[in-house]
């Protein structure tokens, strides 16, 4: 029996969400990306769903609306989505916002890559973290 694993995702940038998806498919047929274009929206979604299958999220540092540290500090307001691993990723190289990710509780903060190459190799080792 196959035992299909969910990864939330929400970064404004289209492009970005392209990648990460094109990158998951390829490390895995078993994994179903759900996507939001902000952080308001992912809870929507996270909420609205069954958490059993989720194995972690991945927001972008800066989104309008709701920013990352914003998202996942909502996130662990809410006990059934409170233990869900958490991956940043930022445009920004700022030491100073990876310390604040990780005083937040971020399980893993990344400067997000700038090839799709660089996007898998991102996915794979997730993946191996969290799956």
């Amino acid at each position: 029996m196959h035992n299909i694993k969910t990864i939330f995702l929400a970064d404004d940038d289209v492009d970005d969400r392209i990648l990460i998806k094109e990158a998951i498919r390829k490390v895995s047929q078993e994994i179903e990306l759900i996507e939001a274009e902000n952080g308001e929206e992912l809870l929507i979604l996270l909420q609205g769903s069954a958490q059993t299958g989720t194995a972690f999220v991945i927001l972008d540092m800066n989104m309008p609306k709701m920013n990352g540290l914003e998202t996942f500090d909502a996130m662990r307001a809410i006990p059934n989505l409170s233990m869900i691993p958490a991956v940043m990723l930022s445009t920004s190289t700022d030491p100073s916002l990876a310390t604040l990710a990780y005083k937040a509780g971020i399980s893993i903060f990344l400067t997000k890559p700038d090839s799709f190459e660089a996007f898998l190799d991102l996915i794979q080792k997730l993946t191996n973290q969290f799956l």
